[in-house]
């Protein structure tokens, strides 16, 4: 199994010599390199795969001693990532997902879905994965929020997905979980942004249709983009056709983002991504 390092600091002369020449002197094996200059901000980004063992925290120390000053150095262990779903009444990208951790095409554990209905409980009941119904009925929605994320906390989770949870959440809310929240946003981002855009994407006359997965932020569909695709679509089209196509691009995005970041193939520098093949 294979360790990851993430570095990030400002670019400088020979630092992948350093990051390499530390994992040599440990005797590990480097299995994948991958690094990246984002020449307006002068910032490197890098990415190392090993296998073989060490003392972390003691390479850690040593990798940042030979880094610029502010640099971040995440090490990442080959373990299973677990993740919580929040969900509301739509069950094509929660199935998909069910299905991929159930047959592990996916490297994930999930701990529980937390719905605002119950409409899907009987869908995780069928692969015995906990549900937990948390109404949105009569509380406002930092009162509701308060529950969820308590219940979120009780878990631990590493990830949070939202698969089609129709909620707006509040600043302070995604606050907790910067990077650590993904959203599937049911059109191609910038375009047709809020309520009905497969409605507004049909009454633009539009060829294509797509999907945006991407991480929350305290700005509503604002945050850094992981992936996008779109499918063909034209004039015969109803609404509702739209919408189903949309639905099999989203379950898609969805899952490929969430594998680029459960392989811990990605970088959030402002409020873009740096993601490595």
């Amino acid at each position: 199994m294979e360790t990851v390092i993430k570095i990030a600091c400002q670019d400088e002369k020979g630092l992948v010599h350093k990051i390499t020449g530390i994992l040599f002197q440990k005797l590990l094996n480097v299995t994948r390199t991958n690094e990246f200059v984002d020449e307006l901000t002068d910032h490197f980004f890098m990415r190392v795969s090993f296998t073989g063992t060490c003392d972390l925290a003691a390479l850690r120390h040593e990798l940042f001693a030979v880094l610029p000053a502010n640099a971040t150095v995440e090490i990442v262990p080959p373990v299973t990532k677990r993740v919580v779903i929040l969900v509301t009444k739509e069950h094509h990208c929660l199935g998909d997902l069910l299905i991929r951790s159930q047959f592990q095409d996916l490297p994930f554990e999930i701990l529980a879905v937390i719905g605002n209905h119950d409409t899907l409980k009987p869908l995780c009941a069928q692969f015995q994965i906990p549900f937990h119904f948390v109404p949105a009925d009569g509380l406002s929605r930092e009162a509701h929020e308060a529950q969820v994320h308590q219940l979120i906390q009780s878990m631990r989770p590493d990830l949070i997905v939202l698969a089609k949870y129709m909620r707006i959440l509040t600043p302070d809310f995604a606050a907790n979980y910067l990077g650590k929240m993904i959203n599937i946003h049911h059109s191609f981002l910038p375009a047709f942004v809020g309520a009905k855009p497969y409605q507004q994407a049909f009454d633009r006359g539009v060829k294509i249709i797509g999907a945006t997965a991407h991480f929350v932020t305290d700005d509503l569909d604002e945050g850094p983009i992981i992936c996008q695709d779109v499918t063909p679509v034209n004039h015969t089209y109803s609404a509702k056709e739209m919408a189903r196509s949309g639905k099999d691009v989203e379950k898609i995005v969805l899952a490929n983002a969430l594998k680029i970041v459960l392989e811990d193939r990605i970088f959030i520098h402002q409020n873009k991504t740096i993601i490595f093949d």
